[in-house]
């Protein structure tokens, strides 16, 4: 895997130029079609995310940072499902030094939630930072008490890279455990989304901890919904 490119950019890229190459990309007829799904009201462009995914590493290969970070708060303004995609893209890479202008642009994103499909792309870029920086669930945890489901689930989601090692170092370990402890509490919540961000998490972590997953459902399964159960055990 290539190392990612430093931060030499060419310069700042408009909005017009940015939303003019998503729509040098549009497929006829598509957008009905992403409207119908999403079913959420907004601007659909029909853009399909491989043409999105070449773009945004495009943008991320040739500016700087503070470059990427301004054309990321200008897509995701103009609430185009695209646009909002791009930008979370945008923003989405392993080594960014230094990340705080990305942090918190990310993380000013939550009150907009309002789709899975974008609220995953944001908490995807979300978890690069998260993992550069652990003391950031300090910050996350607060999310877990909030009035919008949407906020509540982005914490699952933000920490799912915390289910993929085999042997967690000890404090990495203990974020896993502090996130478990979350799921817990969740379990008790009946929101479709909540219960399946739970069950998402612990079906990913079955993959690599699958004791401590068993552990989790003996406890925990009598209180959650059955198609949560069903999706965490799948791999057990």
């Amino acid at each position: 895997m290539s190392a990612p490119a430093p931060d030499t950019g060419s310069g700042p890229l408009s909005l017009e130029t940015a939303l003019d190459a998503l729509r040098a990309h549009v497929e006829p007829g598509r957008a009905d079609g992403m409207a119908g799904y999403h079913k959420v009201p907004r601007t659909y462009l029909g853009v399909p995310n491989p043409a999105l995914n070449d773009l945004a590493k495009n943008w991320r290969q040739s500016m700087q940072v503070n470059d990427r970070v301004v054309l990321a708060q200008s897509l995701w303004a103009t609430n185009i499902f695209e646009a909002r995609l791009a930008a979370a893209k945008l923003l989405t890479q392993a080594r960014i030094t230094p990340d705080e202008g990305v942090w918190s642009l990310i993380t000013s994103w939550l009150p907009d939630f309002d789709s899975w499909a974008i609220a995953d792309h944001a908490m995807m870029a979300g978890q690069k930072r998260l993992m550069a920086d652990l003391t950031r669930l300090d910050e996350i945890e607060t999310w877990t008490r909030s009035q919008s489901h949407w906020t509540r689930r982005a914490a699952m989601v933000i920490t799912l890279p915390l289910t993929k090692q085999n042997h967690p170092k000890p404090h990495e370990n203990a974020a896993r455990e502090r996130v478990l402890g979350w799921a817990a509490a969740y379990v008790q919540d009946p929101e479709w989304f909540i219960q399946k961000s739970v069950a998402w998490w612990l079906r990913d972590l079955s993959k690599h901890d699958p004791d401590r997953v068993r552990a989790f459902m003996f406890e925990h399964a009598p209180q959650m919904k059955r198609f949560a159960r069903k999706e965490a055990e799948k791999y057990l």
